[in-house]
Order: C-alpha cells, then structure tokens, then sequence
C-alpha cells in the first residue's frame, strides 16, 4: 500500500522557538549585519493558481525550466513541476499552452506518478536528430521522464520519449518505491569533453546524489543508467566538539532537493536543506563535497515530538550562517558574457533569495541578495516559501529583452474559498540585477 507522507522540512516547523535564532538578523535585513533591508523586485506576470486537493488535481507547482526558442526568442516556454498534477507549460505572458498528467498508479494501492523537479538538456542526440529535450523527476514511480521539446507542434510542445524499460532510479521494487524515499532533486550536465549528458539525481528522505547517463534508443526513445552515487553527511561535528545531525522525523536524514551544474567548471551545486550548499565535481570523483555556505539553523539542537509531528529547538550555539534560513531550496545559474556570473539560492525560510559569485577563485562570495514583492497595485503577488527558481539572461524577445528569472510561489493570493494555491512568478531578470548591483 502506498504510503502518502507530505513533505516536511523540520526546519520550517520548528515553531516560535525558532523565530529567535534569526533575531539579529531580521527578517529581509541585510546578511552582513547591517539593518538595510534587501530589494524588492516584483513580478512582470504570474501564472493562474494551482490547488493541490482533488477538485484541482492535486496540482502543486514547485520547479520551472526555461527553454529559449533560438529561432523566436518570443516564443520561447517555462516548463514547470506540478507533482501530481504533472507538468505545465506557460509562454511568456504566464499562460497555459500544455498540460502533461503524471502517469498514473502501477496498481491499487500503488504510489501515483508525481513530477518533483525540471531542467534541461540541449542538443541531446537522437536517431531523428539532435533534439532539446525536458528531464523530469517522478519521485511517485522513482524513475525519470524524458520529453522532447517540439515548438509549434499542434497539442502542445512536449512529446514523452521515455523508454518503457527505464528502471527505478533508486528502489529494488514496487514495494520500496511506495515507501517513496525516491528519486527527488534534478540537475542535467553535459560534459563538454564527451558530448554524454547525463542527470545528477537526490532522493528524498536521504543524502544520497545519484550520476545518471542519459541514453538514446535505436526506438527514438530516451532511458539511463547510474554510474556512481555519493552520500554527504548527515552529521556534522560543530566548533565546540560536539556533533549535530539536523531534526526530522524517525529514519528520515536531512535530503538534498535544489541542485544545478555549472557547465563552465563542471561543478556541481546541491541545497541540502536543513544543513546548507555543497559543491562538489559534477562526476562526483575527485575531492570531497566542500559546504560553501550554510543555512542559519545549522548547528541548531531541537528534538522532534511525534504527537505534535514537529521539531522543537534548543538554544542557538551560533554556528550558522547569516545568508540562508532553511530550507535552502531552488538552486539556478546566472551567467554572463564575460564568464562571470552568480549562484542563486531560493532561502525558503525568510523568503528571499541570495547570489554568489559563481566563480571558483571567488570561493562562493556573497553578492548580494533580493525579495519577490507583490507589485504596487497588488494584481500580481510575490514569492513566499520558494521551491524552485530558473534564470535564462539572454534575450528573450520584446517582453523580456534581458533575460528572465522564474520563482515558484508557495502561497498564491488571494485564496479561492480558502484552498491553498500555489504558481509561478516571471521577474524581469534585468530589474533584479539592477537592484543587486545598485
């Protein structure tokens, strides 16, 4: 029977206890310590809500991709995570153009298909051609879900190409994928020097990081294989000698979710919630997983209580950072020009999002950070709670001449009859950097 248990980041239900861990550093405030508040960008569009209860389909949003149509920058598509609802496709004006269901249980009682994140591979070589393709996380089947991308195409862009033979990425059966510690995060990388693209893959409820090739049928079809996986900690030992292992419920170790490539360096970037970011080599060889910042909450000792199903926090030993409030969540690359560029990590927490300098002899410097504010006539709101974030700075036609910044909003508004709503935001990349940079 499967087994429906909600995602829960312990940090996020810490309670009142937890409001003071951040004291000195109030909400919105300037991470370095001083009381400016960070700036406010507001959205140019929104996409329509979506209802995680039955009447909606048990749509959440949680992950966008942003795919550019070289030859129509115009028409180019966000390409978003709607879990049991599957997946949306919206044009740059936020609306709908497809809508993809999740497959369905493989029996009664079993898990239902459940789409988590997105991202996307370019030029991925098919027996028709090289074609661009979406990647996709089906954490209730623990599997991946191929979809090439066919612009103009009548019924909408995206074609499934997944083999039917593609195996559970993490579970030995049916059995263990109900209890769904299942495939979760995703980020795709094309190595440069082989042309192989491949899908770095983390499961839910553990701290594994899964390699996974990207393979092409004779069919026309898309299925994979895992090279290695690696584990990253799921204890820490603090300054003071003592060790902490971030709270959650029994059996559950803290996972990893956001995550993306950097293809100038072939770095890997990956969120673990409640703990902070990695870096690591995106083959996952070399030297150890290096933690390039961690969340505020880092060190913090609370217990979970299994009558009230939440974690209860102890006294701050001021281990932390100052940057991030768990979860850290949707994880994007900013590029420029000239090669430099930023990391931008959604802080769930506190709802704001921080950048770091996304080259490796700045060592991950801060740069900066920003909110997502409801516009001045209150038509299109902010983001609250944020999972995932893409970040494409090229021109995308007249609407988004520099570039466009995606965010999914955990808390549309206003509330229809009091159903919990959640979309996607589209942000003028442009006005963001602005901000930062001024």
């Amino acid at each position: 029977m499967f087994r429906h248990r909600p995602v829960r980041s312990a940090a996020l239900v810490l309670g009142t206890a937890l409001a003071a861990l951040t004291a000195t550093v109030p909400a919105g405030a300037h991470p370095a310590g001083s009381t400016r508040p960070l700036p406010g960008v507001a959205p140019r569009a929104e996409t329509a809500p979506l209802y995680d209860d039955e009447a909606g389909g048990n749509a959440d949003a949680d992950d966008p991709a942003i795919w550019r149509n070289a030859a129509h920058p115009d028409r180019s598509l966000v390409i978003a995570t709607a879990k049991e609802g599957g997946l949306r496709v919206y044009d740059l004006d936020a609306r709908q153009v497809q809508s993809v269901p999740a497959p369905p249980a493989a029996g009664p009682g079993d898990a239902p298909g459940r789409f988590n994140n997105v991202d996307l591979v370019h030029g991925l070589r098919l027996p028709s051609g090289r074609a661009d393709v979406a990647v996709t996380t089906d954490r209730g089947h623990d599997r991946l879900r191929i979809h090439r991308i066919a612009p103009g195409r009548p019924g909408g862009p995206l074609v499934d190409i997944t083999d039917s033979a593609a195996p559970p990425v993490f579970s030995a059966d049916q059995a263990e994928i109900n209890d769904q510690d299942t495939a979760y995060g995703l980020a795709t990388w094309t190595d440069a020097a082989t042309g192989r693209s491949y899908a770095l893959v983390s499961r839910r409820n553990r701290t594994t990081v899964a390699l996974l090739e990207l393979t092409p049928t004779p069919r026309g079809t898309v299925t994979y294989g895992k090279i290695r996986s690696l584990d990253l900690p799921s204890s820490f030992r603090l300054p003071n000698g003592t060790s902490w292992t971030p709270c959650g419920e029994p059996g559950e170790l803290p996972q990893i979710e956001g995550m993306v490539v950097d293809p100038a360096n072939g770095m890997l970037y990956a969120g673990q919630e409640d703990v902070g970011i990695w870096r690591m080599r995106a083959d996952l060889t070399g030297a150890a997983p290096k933690l390039v910042d961690r969340v505020r909450e880092y060190g913090v000792p609370a217990v979970y209580d299994e009558q009230s199903e939440e974690c209860a926090a102890g006294a701050d030993p001021g281990f932390g950072g100052t940057r991030l409030a768990a979860d850290v969540e949707g994880l994007t690359l900013l590029t420029e020009a000239d090669g430099d560029g930023y990391l931008l990590a959604s802080s769930q927490g506190d709802d704001t999002f921080a950048l770091y300098d996304r080259e490796l002899e700045d060592a991950g410097e801060y740069e900066g950070g920003f909110r997502v504010t409801a516009t001045a006539d209150g038509a299109v709101d902010g983001s609250e709670e944020c999972d995932g974030a893409a970040a494409l700075n090229a021109p995308l036609g007249t609407r988004y001449p520099r570039g466009l910044l995606v965010v999914q909003d955990g808390h549309d508004t206003p509330v229809d009859g009091g159903r919990d709503a959640t979309n996607f935001a589209f942000v003028d990349l442009g006005e963001v950097l602005e901000r930062v940079d001024g």
